[in-house]
C-alpha cells in the first residue's frame, strides 16, 4: 500500500517542492524543441518501471498526467505521428517538458494520478469537479445515552457511522423519520446535562427524555440498537421483533404499551416505503451512471447500504469532446475515491476497459478490503443502474437546456455592454451595513454554467472608513480583490486565468463606477470591463440603469431578458452581502451582552447560552439560576446579575 507520508512527498514533488523525495525524476530537454521532438528526445533516457509523467507547455502550464505501466514505452506512444486521437495531438503539439515519478507498482501510479489530476486539473484530462464532502449518520459512542446526529468531515469521533448520504436534506429527511421509529436525543451533550425537564421532542414522542431520567440506561441502549440495526439494512428483522413485542404487551392487556410499539411499527413502515428500490443483499454499494451527448456528460452516482437508497448527486466532469464515456467513467471513478474509501462493490453503467483490473486493486489498496467493479447485465442490479442511467440523461438534458439559456443571456448582456467577446466570468459586488456598523462587501461569480457558488468571497471592512461610505467600501473591496489576484500571478499560481473576471457588475451609479475604475487604473488593469447597475428614478425593479465608463447610460425595455437576467445577478450579490452582514451583526449582539462583564470569556459565554438560549434569557435569569451554569461561581453569577439588574 503507498504509504501517506511517501504519497504527500510525491505530490510536492509534482509541484515542483525542493523537499521532495529521492524517487521523482526530471527531464528537461533543450528549450527550442516543441512537441513530437520533446517526447522522442525524452524517452529514451526515462525508466522501464511504473510511474507518473506530467507533460508541460512551454509557459509553465500543466497540460496532461498519466500513468503507465511501464514509463519508457508509455511516453514513446507520444512520438508516433498518428493514431492518437485530435485532442492528444493538440495536447502533445503544446509539449515542452516531461516530467517524471516513479511508483513501485502500476496501482501506486494509478493512485497519484487520481491525486494529482484532482490538484492540479490539467487542461487535457478528465477532471471531476465539484468534489465536496458527504454527510454521514453518526450514533455516537463517547456517551452513556448515545446521540443520533447529521456529521460532515474527519471520522475522529467514536461511533458508528452510516453513509456516505448524498445531501445534507437526504441526512436531515432520515434523521426526521428515524425519529417517528427509534426516539433517540439529538441534543448536544451540554444540553443534555444542563436540562431539568423534557424537551418538546418528548412531549412529541420523537425523543425518551433520558436527560431527565425518563428511560434507564439498558432500554436506551436497546433502542439504540435496533436504530443501527435499521440503518445496516435488517428493517425486515427489526419489524418482526416490534410485532412480537407488541403482540405480547397487548396479550398482558398492556394496551398503552402495545399501542407505543403499534406506532413505531407504523412509522417503519413509512420509511421503508419510501426508499425507492431496495435490493435485499445489496449491501454497501456505489452506482456510477454515464449519459454522454452532445460534447458534454453526467455521471450520477447513487449510494445503497444496507439495501437502502441513501440518494444520488449529479456530476458533470470536464473533458474534451472526443473523450470515450469508458475513459470519461474510468478516470471519475478514481479521482472519486482519491479522498474516501470505496465500499465492496461498485456496479458501473460502462466497461471501462482493460484497466478495471488495476482500478479495483488501486481501490482495494485505498480502502483495506477487496473492492470490485461489475457492470450488470440483468435482474435487479441492471434496474438499479438503468434507473441512474435515465437519472443521468435527464439530469444533462435540463444542464444543456439552462446553459443554452445561460448562453444567450450572456452573449445579449454582451451584445449590450458592447463587449468584445462573450464574458466567461462575471464578478458582481455589493455592500451592506446598518447605519455604518458591521460594514460587509460581497461578491459573487457567475458564468456559462450559472451562478459559481464555490467562488463567493465576502469581506469584512476593515480600513478607517467613515461610517456609511459606500465609495470607501467599495474602494477597500475591490483592492483587496484585485491585489490578491495581482499577487498570484506574480507568484506563479495558477489562479488559473478563470480566476479573473471578463466583466465586474458594481451594484450603483456612476459614483460607484468612478471607484471601480479608478481601482483598476491604479493596479495597471485594463483588460476587465466594469460596468455599474442603478436603480432608476422610483427606484423600482425593471427601471435600471446601466453605467458604462465614457458612454451614455442604457435604459433597457422593461421586459428586456437580459435586464432580468441582471436584475437577478444583482439581487444575488444583494443577498450574499446583507447575508454575512445580517451574521456579523447577530455575532455582534449575541457578544456584546457580556462584553462589559469583568471574568466573561468564550467559555462562559458559550456555557449561559446553552443554558438560557439567548443574552435576553440570561439577563431574565434568577441569580439562582445562574449559579446552576457550569463554571459560573457563586461570585460570578452576582456579578452577572448585577450587571443586567442595576445592581453593585
Amino acid at each position: 500500500m503507498l504509504d501517506p507520508a511517501v504519497l504527500k512527498a510525491i505530490i510536492r514533488a509534482a509541484m515542483n517542492d525542493p523537499t521532495a523525495v529521492e524517487n521523482t525524476a526530471e527531464t528537461t530537454p533543450p528549450p527550442r524543441p516543441i512537441g513530437a521532438e520533446v517526447v522522442r528526445a525524452t524517452f529514451p533516457g526515462l525508466p522501464p518501471g511504473p510511474g507518473v509523467y506530467r507533460m508541460i507547455a512551454e509557459d509553465g502550464t500543466l497540460l496532461y498526467v498519466g500513468k503507465a505501466r511501464s514509463l519508457r514505452k508509455r511516453v514513446s506512444n507520444y512520438a508516433k505521428p498518428t493514431g492518437l486521437g485530435a485532442r492528444i495531438e493538440r495536447m502533445v503539439s503544446q509539449i515542452a517538458t516531461i516530467e517524471i515519478t516513479t511508483t513501485h507498482t502500476e496501482a501506486e501510479a494509478l493512485l497519484l494520478e487520481a491525486n494529482l489530476i484532482k490538484r492540479l486539473k490539467p487542461r487535457y484530462n478528465v477532471i471531476l469537479r465539484d468534489d465536496k464532502s458527504f454527510p454521514y449518520i453518526l450514533i455516537a459512542e463517547d456517551h452513556p445515552y448515545p446521540r443520533i446526529t447529521k456529521h460532515r468531515g474527519a471520522k475522529n469521533r467514536r461511533g458508528a457511522y452510516f453513509g456516505p448520504f448524498a445531501s445534507a436534506g437526504a441526512v436531515n429527511s432520515t434523521l426526521s423519520a428515524l425519529a417517528r421509529v427509534f426516539p433517540l436525543r439529538s441534543c448536544s451533550d451540554s444540553d443534555f446535562a444542563n436540562r431539568s425537564r423534557p424537551c418538546l421532542q418528548y412531549q412529541i414522542k420523537r425523543c425518551t427524555a433520558p436527560c431527565v431520567g425518563r428511560i434507564d440506561e439498558t432500554s436506551y441502549r436497546a433502542v439504540v440498537d435496533e436504530a443501527q440495526g435499521f440503518l445496516e439494512g435488517r428493517s425486515q428483522d427489526l419489524a418482526r421483533r416490534l410485532q412480537a413485542r407488541m403482540e405480547t404487551a397487548s396479550a398482558a392487556l398492556d394496551f398503552e404499551t402495545a399501542a407505543l410499539f403499534r406506532d413505531r411499527i407504523k412509522a417503519l413502515a413509512h420509511v421503508t416505503a419510501h426508499q425507492g428500490i431496495n435490493v435485499e443483499g445489496l449491501g454497501e454499494t456505489d452506482v456510477f451512471a454515464l449519459h454522454a451527448e452532445g460534447g458534454e456528460a453526467c455521471v450520477q452516482v447513487f449510494f445503497y447500504r444496507g439495501g437502502q437508497n441513501f440518494g444520488n448527486r449529479a456530476y458533470y466532469p470536464a473533458h474534451a469532446r472526443d473523450v470515450d464515456p469508458a475513459e470519461v467513467l474510468a478516470a471519475f471513478v478514481t479521482q472519486f475515491y482519491d479522498s474516501r474509501p470505496a465500499p465492496p462493490l461498485l456496479l458501473l453503467s460502462h466497461a471501462i476497459g482493460e484497466d478495471a483490473g488495476l482500478i479495483a486493486e488501486a481501490l482495494s489498496i485505498r480502502a483495506g478490503r477487496k473492492v470490485e467493479l461489475a457492470v450488470p447485465q440483468r435482474g435487479a442490479k441492471r434496474e438499479i443502474v438503468d434507473r441512474a442511467v435515465l437519472n443521468a440523461r435527464e439530469a444533462l438534458a435540463r444542464r444543456m437546456s439552462e446553459n443554452a439559456t445561460q448562453r444567450r443571456l450572456l452573449e445579449g448582456l454582451a451584445e449590450m455592454l458592447g463587449l468584445d467577446s462573450t464574458p466567461e466570468r462575471i464578478e458582481v459586488y455589493d455592500n451592506s451595513h446598518t447605519m455604518g456598523s458591521q460594514q460587509i462587501g460581497g461578491m459573487i461569480v457567475a458564468g456559462p454554467d450559472g451562478f459559481m457558488k464555490s467562488a463567493y468571497r465576502r469581506f469584512n471592512i476593515k480600513g478607517d472608513i467613515e461610517a456609511g461610505d459606500d465609495y470607501a467600501m467599495m474602494r477597500e473591496v475591490l483592492t483587496r480583490r484585485f491585489t490578491r489576484l495581482l499577487k498570484e500571478a506574480e507568484d506563479g499560481e495558477e489562479a488559473d486565468k478563470g480566476d479573473w473576471p471578463d466583466l465586474l457588475l458594481i451594484d450603483g451609479g456612476r459614483g460607484q463606477l468612478k471607484v471601480a475604475c479608478e481601482v483598476l487604473a491604479e493596479l495597471g488593469i485594463d483588460d476587465v470591463a466594469v460596468a455599474g447597475v442603478s436603480k432608476g428614478p422610483e427606484r423600482n425593479a425593471g427601471l435600471e440603469v446601466i453605467h458604462l465608463p465614457g458612454k451614455p447610460a442604457i435604459e433597457p425595455g422593461r421586459k428586456d431578458p437580459v435586464l432580468y437576467f441582471i436584475q437577478r445577478l444583482r439581487d444575488e450579490a444583494h443577498r450574499w452581502a446583507i447575508g454575512g452582514h445580517r451574521a456579523r451583526r447577530a455575532a455582534a449582539a449575541k457578544g456584546s451582552a457580556f462584553d462589559e462583564i469583568p471574568g466573561i470569556g468564550a467559555a462562559r459565554k458559550k456555557a449561559l447560552l446553552l443554558k438560557f438560549g439567548s443574552a435576553k434569557g440570561v439577563a431574565e435569569a434568577g441569580l439562582a439560576d445562574l449559579e446552576t451554569v457550569d463554571g459560573i461561581s457563586t461570585t460570578v453569577a452576582r456579578r452577572i446579575y448585577d450587571h443586567f439588574h442595576g445592581g453593585g
